[in-house]
């Protein structure tokens, strides 16, 4: 479990400018290096290598590397207005945090101030023949590093911010958080079964000043809080909770607990993230799923195409290991209901794609591959689902063919579950 410090970290490496100007500064500071290697290098190399041509070279790359600056950016930010009107806003996120997208402008970038410094201290000749020689062979290997990005952003272009591209970043951020989810469901905690009537009824109800969602608990730091005072504490608002003022996020068994001390330990923003909350991304799916099926976009391949990786995605929670180890014995948190899984992730389908025959007998075969798949909860959830579907596309269908067909698909799944009719 990432700590608090941790995960905030992770976030602010997520932002473009960081590379930026982490490379930014290399470049600079690269630019210097000449002169304090300029007693190393013997003089007569200068005319050996050529290096006394480095001044234009410098000027090349510093007017080139504006220019594809200037047109990356230009590219990228239609990027993600593309990807907001054709696959949803929530999912633009994870392109502004697209790692090649970063390297490659902070090389660029890099590059630029690097060219620029060095042609200043070329102007001020503050470069001997041995620093015009360590900023040629310097140069030699940033033309190679320019040359290498600029490969990897024409193939990146090719697809970045398609709806297969975006789709597919989803798909992985979501695996990312199941697959956590999945080996740690109460997050190192013990397990709190039903919170209604496992939290001890003289409990304190500790709340939140903000509105807004749970990013990130840190439960490291709730464990050392509970040790200090000798109490228990029952978290019932998991990240990706909708918390307020009147909404408890936990409750603690003993007063002496001071309540700012759990605050602490929550990140509450005013959206939702990948990171702890597999449902949001589920959810994220789900929503690339409906707009693909709105009139304006009329893309039912698209919503069959997120039913397919949610097959994948959900066949994840089936592998649960055995026995879970609690880390923080002094903690008790609510697991992730399969039922919630289904109707973040299948209900939108659903609703928005009741009319439309082929996307119908596809989610018939989807319930029926994770009844076959899952265990006991997930086939409730599966079934349950199956028939919502089935009543939604048999009243909203219009012709009696269809209709059959869609019954004669979820009498499949009903006949697997010995329901059938």
């Amino acid at each position: 479990m990432l700590r608090q410090w941790q995960w905030r970290f992770r976030q602010w490496t997520r932002r473009l400018w960081v590379r930026a100007t982490l490379l930014s500064l290399l470049g600079v500071a690269t630019a210097f290096a000449g002169i304090l290697l300029d007693p190393m290098i013997p003089d007569d190399v200068e005319e050996i290598i050529g290096a006394d041509s480095i001044e234009q070279i410098l000027n090349i790359l510093a007017t080139s590397m504006l220019t594809i600056t200037t047109f990356s950016l230009s590219t990228m930010v239609a990027a993600y207005s593309a990807s907001t009107q054709t696959v949803t806003p929530r999912a633009t996120r994870l392109l502004v945090s697209d790692t090649t997208t970063h390297n490659v402008l902070a090389t660029f970038i890099g590059t630029f101030l690097y060219s620029l410094v060095g042609i200043i201290v070329l102007s001020m000749e503050a470069y001997g023949g041995g620093g015009r020689v360590v900023l040629f062979i310097v140069t030699l290997a940033v033309i190679l590093a320019v040359v290498t990005a600029l490969l990897r952003w024409i193939d990146h272009l090719t697809h970045f911010g398609r709806v297969n591209d975006t789709t597919k970043s989803v798909e992985e951020a979501v695996r990312g958080a199941l697959e956590s989810r999945r080996e740690q469901p109460f997050l190192g905690a013990n397990p709190l079964e039903d919170p209604a009537s496992d939290v001890p009824a003289d409990a304190s109800a500790v709340t939140m000043a903000q509105i807004g969602y749970i990013q990130h608990a840190d439960m490291a730091q709730l464990q050392k809080a509970a040790e200090e005072a000798g109490a228990l504490i029952y978290i019932v608002a998991a990240p990706g909770t909708f918390v307020h003022p009147g909404r408890p996020i936990a409750y603690v068994s003993d007063d002496r607990l001071d309540p700012d001390a759990v605050r602490a330990a929550f990140t509450v923003e005013d959206e939702r993230s990948y990171d702890q909350d597999p449902l949001f991304g589920l959810a994220v799916m789900a929503e690339i799923a409906s707009r693909a099926l709105s009139p304006g976009i009329n893309d039912p391949g698209t919503a069959i195409d997120v039913l397919g990786r949610l097959v994948r995605l959900l066949a994840l929670w089936r592998e649960r290991p055995a026995d879970i180890p609690v880390t923080f014995d002094r903690l008790y948190l609510p697991a992730i209901a399969i039922d919630e899984c289904f109707d973040h992730a299948f209900t939108p389908i659903a609703r928005d794609g009741a009319g439309m025959i082929e996307v119908q007998l596809r989610l018939q075969k989807t319930f029926a591959a994770l009844y076959h798949m899952g265990d006991g909860a997930m086939r409730r959830s599966a079934i349950n689902h199956a028939a919502g579907a089935c009543k939604r596309a048999v009243g909203a269908l219009e012709m009696e063919e269809d209709r059959e067909r869609v019954r004669a698909a979820h009498k499949a799944v009903a006949a697997a579950s010995g329901q059938s009719r």
